[in-house]
């Protein structure tokens, strides 16, 4: 079995992100002094944003329903 490695993004972790253009990639770091860095491949910018968007959705209509009972 893989093992995971989990990053916990809070309202308060600095992001920031650059443009690797020579890879055609884009880098996002998550922290300051121990960062993370994602580096990102072109072609999957679309399917981690709609990843991202299908999770946010999700987590929407949690909230509805726990509003709704």
């Amino acid at each position: 079995m893989r093992d995971v490695v989990q990053v916990h993004i809070t309202a308060d972790l600095p992001i920031r992100s650059r443009t690797l253009a020579y890879a055609d990639r884009v880098e996002i770091r998550l922290g300051k002094a121990f960062p993370v860095a994602l580096i990102i491949d072109r072609p999957v910018l679309a399917q981690l944003s709609d990843a991202l968007a299908a999770g946010r959705a999700e987590l929407e209509q949690a909230d509805k329903k726990k509003e709704q009972g």
